[in-house]
């Protein structure tokens, strides 16, 4: 059994941030029951272009995989009930939604307690379900230029610019499902629920760590640093090489003193001027045009070949296809299959989370509401007549 095998979420979920954090759990053995407004024709990733057709996106399968799909019309009466019934036999209700749509859409843990009081109510949003921004929608850019991120991000004097990927989206998601199993973890041990009240916006500040230490314990202005440079040790960013550019990082004296050997300055390390971590940060302008010209003579891999063999920390700085082309990538099993009647197969990264052996299979994710008939005949128990009641009445969107 995968380790989270005995646990069931019922995730109101849309776009990436909610579906990556369950995605982790998914892949743990959870079994997660994607709800999907029919209204709208499901979550919203089904249609991310470019690689979309049909109500299935390459964007949605990375994020959806392992989870099963049930549409249901939460504004109807019938389709609350069927909610309130799987609430009834679940562990928690995950969502990321504004922050003020789980009150106005009832659920949190003060309206599904007296269906199951264990219940966990997780809803990552925003900005959270309290303060003044509660009501304003959160994404990721909009997070990355609130909190500091995107003043910190580029080379000095150059614009404001976002990470390269949607990292407040995927941290977000991954705050969110720690909360979530150390909540379910104190409803079994406690005997009630609770609710997890995440945003998107604490996990960017949150995200700020030392620099906000820094600036709130002695008015530390954080700012942007040459070619990626760490804001303290020193050498500790991209260098460009004959060919492409390598990262190389003296985390520790001991390797500064190595590097000045592997590039044939062993005088470096003696120069009262870089003897230190405080000193080389102080004369930096005066050590980083020499390294950078040093650098700049041999190529990535013959700087990397003698970097490695001295075990100096250091990489080359790759594209996406060279990344994933890391002999590393395939020695810990880091891209997954799964078959699709449309794709043929679908090759994507696995979750980097690992309890015990990672899974053989994986399951695609699932088509809109393909999981309807597990849902209310195997789980709920429906008979043939509650069913055509609650079509009838709206619940799935199919009437």
């Amino acid at each position: 059994m995968r380790p989270l095998a005995d646990l069931r979420i019922v995730a109101i979920e849309q776009y990436g941030a909610g579906p990556f954090g369950s995605l982790q759990l998914a892949d743990l053995g959870a079994e997660v029951i994607k709800i999907e407004d029919p209204r709208v024709g499901g979550d919203v990733g089904r249609t991310v272009p470019p690689y979309a057709a049909d109500g299935d996106s390459l964007f949605f399968e990375t994020f959806n995989r392992n989870k099963r799909s049930l549409s249901l019309d939460l504004s109807t009466g019938a389709g609350r009930r069927v909610l309130e019934d799987l609430v009834r036999v679940s562990d928690a209700v995950y969502s990321n939604l504004r922050g003020d749509v789980p009150e106005k859409i009832r659920i949190r843990y003060a309206d599904l307690a007296h269906l199951n009081p264990r219940i966990v109510c997780c809803s990552l949003t925003g900005f959270g379900m309290t303060g003044p921004r509660q009501d304003e929608p959160g994404y990721d850019y909009i997070l990355q230029g609130l909190a500091g991120w995107m003043d910190l991000t580029g080379e000095p004097g150059g614009p404001p610019a976002k990470t390269g990927l949607s990292l407040v989206d995927y941290c977000g998601g991954l705050v969110a499902a720690i909360a979530l199993l150390a909540a379910v973890h104190a409803a079994r041990r406690d005997g009630a629920g609770t609710d997890c009240d995440l945003s998107l916006f604490d996990t960017a500040l949150s995200l700020l760590t030392y620099p906000a230490t820094w600036h709130l314990n002695t008015g530390y202005r954080p700012a942007r640093t040459r070619h990626s440079a760490h804001p303290s040790l020193v050498p500790f960013q991209a260098f460009p090489a004959a060919d492409g550019w390598l990262v190389v990082g003296c985390a520790k004296e001991k390797f500064w003193q190595r590097l000045t050997a592997v590039i044939g300055r062993p005088e470096l390390a003696a120069d009262p001027r870089f003897a230190s971590f405080p000193d080389r940060q102080q004369h930096a302008g005066q050590l980083l045009p020499i390294l950078e010209n040093i650098f700049a003579t041999r190529t990535v891999a013959a700087w990397l070949a003698e970097l490695h063999a001295a075990q100096v920390p250091c990489g080359p700085v790759n594209d996406v296809p060279q990344a994933l082309a890391d002999p590393q990538v395939a020695a810990r099993g880091l891209v997954v299959t799964t078959p699709h009647p449309r794709y043929g197969e679908v090759r994507q990264v696995a979750s980097a989370a690992r309890v015990g052996e990672p899974p053989a299979n994986h399951r695609r994710a699932p088509r809109r509401n393909e999981d309807q008939p597990y849902v209310v005949r195997d789980l709920l128990r429906y008979d043939d007549a509650t069913v055509a009641d609650l079509r009838a009445a709206g619940a799935f969107g199919d009437s």
